[in-house]
């Protein structure tokens, strides 16, 4: 049984329509609504510049950013959570869910290529969660 909605926003057109739709999802069956977005900690990519960490004001600044533009996207719902992260989208998407949630992922329209150097996070969602996993075909996922 399905006991929250757990929908991925990275602030897309696609994940505009992941939320629509998990928003749906949520009050057909009931349950709460959670919106969450995850930042991904700046990597340095050299050695060397693994010296100079960022300012933990400039992250909160980012963090706060975050969960003001959530807290917007999800105005018209009125019962809805949210939630911001650090780490990896799917990672974090995958742990914050349990074996009753419903994740609600949206699969950009990316080419094989791009999916090849960076991967999905709609895949690596399926791959791993511990429950039902809703991927949200876009037009342009769809064209490709």
């Amino acid at each position: 049984m399905i006991t929250k909605v757990l929908v991925g926003v990275d602030f897309s057109d696609a994940s505009r329509q992941a939320l629509a739709r998990g928003a749906a999802w949520a009050e057909r069956l009931g349950v709460p609504l959670l919106a969450m977005h995850v930042l991904q900690p700046p990597a340095p990519m050299l050695p060397e510049a693994q010296l100079a960490l960022p300012d933990p004001a400039w992250l909160q600044s980012m963090e706060d950013h975050a969960r003001s533009q959530l807290q917007g996207w999800v105005q018209a719902y009125p019962k809805a959570g949210i939630l911001v992260k650090w780490g990896s989208p799917a990672e974090e998407l995958v742990a914050a869910a349990d074996e009753e949630s419903l994740i609600v992922v949206a699969q950009v329209g990316h080419s094989a290529f791009e999916r090849l150097l960076f991967g999905s996070t709609a895949a690596r969602v399926v791959k791993h969660a511990p429950c039902d996993v809703l991927v949200v075909r876009t037009q342009a996922a769809k064209k490709k």
